[in-house]
């Protein structure tokens, strides 16, 4: 369990300003360790490249707008693999190429602005509850990771709470789709990183509903914010 003990452990909410870049980790052993320690599975994304000191993403598209985090291929889900040797191989033949975790399989996600994540973060540390991992991405995103199938039910526990997803920014990830996994970099703007760490303490995901609450009600307050702000 060394990957899981030492190099994810744990951030808390307090210390979440501090998280290193994690550049420097090798890409291939991060997507050998996830589908080794967390069973996820995992493929390879694009990869950034410098050209004239600027980084553009391997697709070659001036107007990426997920440079070097993005699936190379249209199926994609069929080259994902939760076996450490064949992701090992597939790394091997590309060590730069992004970290991608297929949605809707081991994991759903619940993507969220950085602001409200970091508002229900205190709030559900306040409550004691239990998290799964939340990565934060370079685009100011927070995404929590919840038990499969958990996407399906978001619309209707929002609407009970009396809010939209979409009109609060609550957006979903769950089969079909996929989301970066740290040390994934995305264009020149930072690396995706771990706001909540995957560790032996929270490898059961809890079920969507028992977030929603905070979430849909940071999220709403973020909205509500925004609004209020403009002319």
């Amino acid at each position: 369990m060394l990957f899981v003990d030492k190099c994810i452990g744990v951030t808390g909410v307090t210390d979440a300003a501090q998280i290193p870049k994690q550049r420097g980790d090798l890409l291939l052993d991060s997507a050998v360790r996830y589908a080794e320690e967390r069973h996820w599975d995992v493929f390879p994304g694009t990869w950034l490249e410098t050209v004239d000191g600027r980084d553009r993403c391997s697709c070659e598209r001036a107007d990426c707008p997920a440079p070097g985090a993005h699936p190379t291929r249209p199926d994609w889900a069929s080259q994902a693999t939760g076996s450490g040797v064949a992701a090992r191989r597939l790394w091997s033949k590309q060590p730069r190429s992004s970290v991608l975790l297929p949605t809707g399989r081991t994991f759903d996600a619940l993507d969220v602005p950085e602001s409200a994540g970091f508002l229900a973060l205190a709030r559900m540390e306040r409550m004691e509850m239990t998290l799964g991992p939340v990565t934060r991405t370079p685009d100011r995103r927070m995404l929590f990771f919840v038990l499969p199938g958990g996407s399906l039910k978001v619309d209707g526990l929002v609407r009970k709470l009396g809010w939209s997803a979409p009109a609060i920014d609550l957006v979903t990830r769950g089969e079909a789709h996929y989301v970066a996994a740290p040390p994934t970099r995305v264009g020149g703007f930072g690396a995706v990183q771990w706001a909540v760490r995957p560790t032996p303490a929270n490898r059961w995901l809890p079920d969507v509903e028992e977030l929603i609450s905070p979430l849909a009600y940071a999220c709403g307050r973020d909205a509500a914010a925004a609004r209020a702000q403009r002319p």
